[in-house]
């Protein structure tokens, strides 16, 4: 009964990291083709005038923030995407056939996991960060009337479609730190599985000894009642 509900937390966790991944990996995509391979984390710019008479007319990126970022984000989020899949159908199988990890691959699950949750980490912090300084640069610091939500209705004559760029990294941050706690909710229950294989180990590890001192002591007293017999 225990190791039901534990499959089963196990099972819902990597569930909720397939979701959260998967709304990290769609809007990420959606973002490059609409950017046309251009990454905006990170990314410097300023409005410059069009003409004397008009102030703050057009957005002049200064430079592009590095691809490195964005490629890093959606490969973050295809890779938790991937292994919550493989593993949830792996626990499921697991459930409902009642077996059970052996010591070494819940400790290589506990390394995987713990891997997965130190580079998602990374990943949602670049995002935050670059995408907080896009919108320093197109707001320039909030000095703008607009709100970097509302400059995505507004066209910034890029070239490129920003009509949604908002809301697509306010999902992916939201799925990438989502992502990120629920991983750490598995490493957890990770954890708690190599310990209790642990346990198990060194128990029956324990009970095959004292078997050992059993069988030693009884073939003893069987060899002096032997001895004891031929003496009569």
């Amino acid at each position: 009964m225990v190791l039901s509900n534990f499959l089963f937390a196990q099972c819902i966790c990597y569930f909720l990291a397939f979701l959260f991944s998967f709304i990290v990996v769609v809007p990420l995509s959606e973002n490059s083709n609409d950017f046309h391979g251009r990454c905006l984390l990170f990314t410097e710019g300023m409005w410059l005038n069009a003409n004397l008479t008009v102030e703050r007319q057009r957005f002049t990126v200064q430079e592009w923030g590095p691809e490195a970022a964005c490629r890093f984000s959606i490969f973050t989020g295809l890779l938790s995407l991937l292994l919550a899949t493989v593993q949830a159908w792996r626990t499921l199988f697991f459930l409902c056939k009642g077996h059970e990890d052996s010591f070494f691959y819940a400790f290589l699950n506990l390394l995987i996991s713990a891997f997965v949750v130190f580079i998602t980490f990374i990943a949602s912090t670049i995002v935050s960060v670059g995408f907080n300084m896009w919108c320093d640069a197109i707001t320039e610091k909030g000095s703008m009337p607009n709100s970097c939500e509302e400059l995505q209705d507004i066209d910034l004559e890029l070239n490129l479609e920003n009509s949604a760029f908002y809301d697509q990294f306010a999902i992916a941050q939201f799925g990438l730190w989502a992502a990120w706690l629920t991983w750490l909710g598995i490493t957890i229950l990770a954890f708690l599985k190599v310990y209790h294989n642990y346990r198990q180990e060194d128990l029956l590890d324990s009970l095959i000894h004292e078997k050992e001192l059993l069988l030693g002591r009884s073939s003893s007293r069987t060899s002096l009642q032997d001895e004891k017999s031929a003496m009569i």
